[in-house]
């Protein structure tokens, strides 16, 4: 679309996108409200559908290149000191990044039931805010940390040198064959997922694979992304919209309940909704920093993609910042939210005996 192209100049101010992206996010919330009950049954029956018939995750290349691909340096300018990748929780108290980061990794560990001596799976890594956390914090435990991305891999395994963690390993891997030869299975006894599984499509399939890596009185820990009540999805075409053609090709937007219609090989223990406007302060926090340190991000950027390429990959990260921080500040963050899941790994019936 044309305005998609005016956009990506960096021309336009960010009042304009703002006051569009709030008119937009009215509009896309009263269509939803006016949706009847049929019509949303319908809509939900049809999604489920599709998700149970598709392959683990489509896209996955277009998807690793959007963030995943992108340069260290990058991230490493942005985010705060832990490369913390996704939501930070801004409790009372908490004023910075960098506090933000630490109050999520630990609310995460608390909730995920971790303990120290466990052998404890992230699918999903990041930069390893969460493995090099659970390493420094759990010395007797061992942490596999799973990445798709080698940039990532090459990160944490430089990260865990520096200060020393051996209980860390990283592996380089694709959710469509990790652990598909059966060669993770009865391993772990935490597997912990943080803003992974909106990346993913069926989900049944990626539960059974996930129960299979568990012992007995294992617990899986995910940390999601979603809509209070209405799941969608990205394209993986150009038929998308500019966020899923360029930011996530192939996703999903769960519904706060839609894993639950597919944990067949697990039992929900506790379900937590975090206010969206945590998302939306992180999304902010990252994007002043981008503008902070506008002149080592167009370096990064022009070092990367070339020099020709560095006004349109920067305005197009200001604006998915800017576009998400929105979604999720949107109706006081109770339309978009993260939601937690502590689910028990669903044990086989005792055999009968004859």
């Amino acid at each position: 679309m044309w305005y998609h192209d005016l956009v990506e100049t960096g021309r336009v101010p960010d009042w304009l996108l703002i006051a569009v992206l709030r008119v937009a996010q009215r509009i896309s919330a009263r269509r939803r409200d006016r949706l009847t009950i049929d019509q949303r049954d319908g809509a939900r029956h049809a999604l489920l559908a599709r998700l149970s018939a598709a392959p683990i995750a489509l896209a996955t290349d277009a998807a690793n290149d959007q963030h995943y691909q992108v340069p260290t340096a990058f991230f490493e300018t942005v985010l705060g000191p832990r490369l913390k990748y996704s939501c930070c929780l801004w409790p009372a108290g908490v004023d910075t990044l960098a506090q933000a980061e630490e109050a999520m990794l630990t609310l995460t560990c608390a909730r995920a039931d971790l303990r120290d001596g466990q052998d404890v799976l992230e699918l999903g890594c990041g930069w390893g805010s969460l493995a090099l956390w659970l390493a420094e914090h759990y010395p007797h435990s061992r942490i596999t940390a799973m990445s798709n991305s080698a940039t990532q891999g090459e990160h944490i395994c430089r990260q865990a040198r520096q200060r020393g963690l051996a209980n860390l390993t990283v592996l380089t891997a694709d959710m469509l064959t990790f652990g598909a030869d059966g060669a993770h299975d009865g391993r772990y006894d935490r597997v912990v997922s943080v803003e992974m599984f909106e990346h993913m499509k069926n989900y049944a399939l990626l539960l059974q694979r996930v129960a299979g890596f568990l012992r007995p009185g294992g617990r899986l820990f995910v940390h999601i992304l979603c809509h209070r009540d209405t799941p969608g999805e990205f394209a993986t075409d150009e038929s998308g919209d500019w966020m899923a053609r360029t930011f996530f090709s192939g996703g999903t937007m769960p519904s706060a309940d839609l894993l639950l219609h597919f944990a067949r090989d697990f039992a929900i223990a506790e379900q937590w909704l975090v206010d969206g406007r945590h998302y939306a302060r992180t999304l902010r926090a990252w994007l002043a920093r981008l503008d902070d340190q506008r002149p080592a991000v167009e370096a990064i950027m022009a070092a990367a993609y070339g020099p020709e390429q560095v006004r349109r990959r920067v305005a197009q990260w200001r604006l998915f910042f800017l576009a998400c921080a929105e979604t999720f500040a949107a109706r006081g963050g109770r339309e978009y939210l993260c939601c937690h899941y502590l689910f028990d790994r669903r044990e086989p019936p005792p055999r009968q005996r004859s």
